[in-house]
């Protein structure tokens, strides 16, 4: 292994990532790539550097103290980055804004390679980044495109996984819209300038079984995770729920049927709210949740405001408790909002 790929999360939502070296520690590292996290001592003494392991391997070593890192702390996940070594990729979290440690989103040209038109309801783009190379990002997270001639910029969730050649996202058409009027009359070689990734909204190590829940384009990440998961062949039992207000919002069903068969342990359901349609499945995601993933799940949420916020309710008024709930709310024209 050349090096290690180490995500940081910093609190005002941007993510940056470095290079780790075999045996160099992460603070080190992180100062390589010009990425100053906090510290004071880097002898593992004062605890300035503490930050949390979201996911990866590493050995934090001996040569710390116990009021810099106690036990407790490192069994809940806690690390010092200047005594912490990568054994895998890792993503941390960083209890600072990206401006105190002197780093910021990345910004990226890129140029139209595709628009797919889904009736009224959405459409699907992708994305070709200028010299080839598409930006690392955790599956989940979004990127903010600036929309030409208009001078403002919306939040999209990349649909594509991590690594792919293009990227992809997935679009709610809103009429009268900055960036529906601007992909109505967009053509392939068109230029975007995106920046980012950024969004506290990602897939975590996958422990336990997990219920997905999907309003509308909020399908967009999901598809992402899926795509992830597949490809590392993960066997966790695994429930998405998608929930659109019209027939004609039900869109990719052929990518949710492909991943049927990617993943032995995938199931997906569809529910309309339009009390006119014929659809199996109508009213809210909150009325069809299954009752076999058991008591020990993890839960994704990407929706709008109502749909988020009945989906609390129910867990609180229902006493269902999982055991991680990370969800994210988008409103059309505005930034994504994340916890």
């Amino acid at each position: 292994m050349d090096s290690y790929n180490i995500a940081l999360n910093f609190e005002d939502g941007v993510t940056r990532f470095i290079d780790c070296k075999p045996n160099e520690k992460v603070l080190d590292a992180a100062y390589r790539n010009k990425i100053n996290l906090p510290m004071d001592c880097s002898d593992g003494v004062c605890g300035t550097c503490k930050c949390r392991a979201e996911s990866g391997r590493y050995d934090l070593g001996d040569d710390f103290i116990e009021d810099a890192l106690t036990e407790d702390e490192a069994a809940e996940g806690l690390v010092l980055t200047c005594q912490m070594i990568p054994s895998s990729d890792c993503v941390l979290s960083v209890p600072t804004s990206s401006t105190a440690c002197k780093t910021a989103m990345q910004t990226y040209e890129a140029t139209v390679a595709k628009i797919e038109r889904h009736a009224d309801a959405a459409i699907v783009l992708e994305l070709d980044m200028a010299g080839g190379t598409t930006p690392t990002f955790l599956p989940g997270q979004y990127m903010n495109m600036a929309i030409p001639g208009r001078g403002v910029q919306r939040s999209y969730s990349f649909s594509s996984a991590p690594g792919a050649d293009r990227m992809g996202f997935l679009i709610k058409m809103i009429p009268g819209g900055a960036m529906s009027e601007w992909l109505a009359q967009a053509q392939a070689g068109d230029a975007l300038k995106l920046t980012g990734p950024m969004g506290s909204f990602y897939l975590r190590e996958v422990r336990r079984p997990l219920l997905m829940l999907a309003g509308g384009t909020g399908l967009a990440p999901f598809l992402s995770m899926l795509e992830v998961l597949a490809q590392a062949g993960h066997a966790q039992k695994i429930h998405l729920i998608y929930g659109v207000t019209r027939d004609l919002d039900l869109v990719l069903l052929e990518e949710l049927e492909a991943f049927t068969r990617r993943l032995p342990n995938f199931t997906y359901a569809t529910v309309v709210a339009d009390e006119a349609s014929s659809h199996p499945r109508k009213g809210w995601v909150t009325q069809h949740m299954p009752n076999d993933l058991g008591p020990d799940f993890d839960a994704y949420l990407c929706g709008p405001p109502p749909m988020v916020d009945a989906v609390r309710r129910h867990f609180d008024e229902t006493g269902i408790r999982p055991a991680n709930f990370h969800y994210e709310k988008f409103t059309p024209n505005a930034v994504l909002e994340t916890a």
